[in-house]
């Protein structure tokens, strides 16, 4: 077995915690959200609020699952996974949070750190950043060596 073949495993593997992220929030399910964190697991949502902890997280999502995020989904769209070893994951993605269909874009940016314990793969750390678009236009127009490599 090859190291591509490793690396494919790995990323369907880390990718798939986020696939099951978004389907405990679509029922609104915060244990079965919680459980996919680490014990110590830090959490920053894109207003700033750091929680710490699987059950800090599990519980704020326990409330806003019954109230200012009742009924709705995760969109999201993996753009990245590196491996950092072979039992830590670093993945990118844009998502939102929606209420019926899925937006054309996606407006926030985010941040996993991933690692494997017991052969399970469990977020560390989140972070999630609103995409302020026309605030990165303007950068790019006026200091065009601003502009990420990968989008020149």
């Amino acid at each position: 077995m090859g190291t591509e073949m490793i690396d494919t495993d790995r990323t369907a593997a880390v990718t798939a915690v986020i696939d099951s992220l978004a389907e405990a929030w679509g029922r609104g399910d915060a244990d079965a959200y919680g459980a996919h964190f680490t014990e110590d697991a830090t959490y920053v949502t894109f207003v700033g609020t750091r929680y710490q902890g699987r059950q800090d997280i599990a519980d704020s999502h326990r409330a806003l699952f019954a109230t200012f995020l009742k009924g709705t989904g995760l969109a999201h769209e993996v753009l990245d996974v590196r491996f950092l070893g072979t039992d830590v994951a670093v993945l990118t993605s844009r998502g939102d949070t929606v209420k019926g269909k899925r937006p054309k874009k996606l407006t926030k940016v985010q941040t996993y750190t991933l690692v494997r314990e017991d052969g399970r793969w469990l977020v560390a750390a989140f972070h999630n950043t609103q995409h302020k678009a026309l605030m990165e236009g303007i950068s790019f127009r006026f200091a065009p060596q601003t502009k990420p490599k990968a989008q020149q």
